[in-house]
């Protein structure tokens, strides 16, 4: 027999036939079991996350089943494998061509740091060309290393801010990749 669990319903006030609670919690909960990935693979970590996409470790139990292979119909993208300086730019794009808000996950240790490739060919990390919320270690990590980064991901999901992304912080954020907002 299996344990099903429920997503906790976000603080509120219940009474007879009625629940209230804040906006941006319920946003923050449906943004969170709903993300859509765009896998952005170019080595061995895109087989890992092929294994998280199938039947035994299934992601779409966490809101993830539809992945996308067009940046307009994301908000999640998944950069797995090694990200030669050449393709940089064509990362930065797929960002961009993303709809506010949008987050990044880099797994693995390629995507992460640059893995064993210490080269002048390979980028030491993607956080040099778009901004990362969530890194997975392991080269090449497991599916479970991969869920538990996009569980990660949703817990900052859920407990973000609506405005966050108007925020000074988040504009200077944008203003280090050289981002425009809009």
């Amino acid at each position: 027999m299996s344990k099903v669990s429920f997503s906790e319903a976000p603080p509120g006030i219940e009474g007879s036939g009625f629940f209230a609670t804040r906006f941006d919690k319920v946003i923050g909960l449906a943004r969170a079991n709903s993300l859509w990935p765009l896998p952005f693979a170019t080595s061995c970590c895109g087989i890992a996350y092929m294994a998280t996409m199938g039947s035994h470790y299934d992601l779409a139990r966490f809101g993830a089943e539809r992945p996308s292979f067009s940046p307009r119909q994301a908000d999640m993208l998944l950069v797995m494998g090694t990200i030669a300086k050449k393709m940089g730019p064509v990362l930065r794009q797929v960002y961009m061509q993303m709809a506010e808000p949008r987050w990044v996950i880099a797994v693995g240790a390629c995507a992460s740091s640059g893995g064993i490739f210490d080269s002048y060919s390979v980028l030491q990390g993607i956080d040099e060309v778009i901004p990362v919320d969530v890194y997975v270690p392991g080269c090449p990590p497991r599916p479970e290393a991969i869920l538990d980064g996009i569980m990660r991901l949703q817990d900052i999901v859920k407990t973000e801010s609506l405005n966050r992304r108007n925020t000074p912080e988040y504009q200077a954020l944008l203003e280090k990749y050289d981002i425009k907002n809009g």
